[in-house]
């Protein structure tokens, strides 16, 4: 299985909306994707409620890195990277896998 993990840290301001609207929207989006991307095995999203480090974060899983690649090129996902790359100011990822 691998984990893909995505933090990022939000613009205060953004598409005529606060941090704190597109932390939501951003939520929302991506919590839709496993109904439309089939290969997505887990999918978790949280908005950080301490005020130190990134805002929000994505925690998903895959069957193999191939699955990961079919999901990052799927046209929904892109549509959520759009605005993901018009909201936030930092992004950090991490990749692994876990062996079973």
């Amino acid at each position: 299985m691998v984990k893909h993990i995505v933090m990022w840290k939000l613009k205060e301001e953004a598409e005529g909306a606060s941090k704190s609207e597109n932390a939501k929207k951003m939520k929302d989006m991506l919590e839709a994707l496993p109904a439309k991307i089939s290969n997505i095995l887990e999918l978790q999203v949280g908005i950080n409620e301490n005020e130190n480090g990134h805002d929000i974060v994505l925690i998903t899983a895959f069957a193999s890195y191939e699955d990961l690649k079919t999901y990052d090129q799927h046209p929904d996902h892109q549509a959520v990277r759009a605005f993901v790359r018009n909201v936030a100011a930092d992004r950090a990822v991490v990749d692994f896998t876990i062996e079973k």
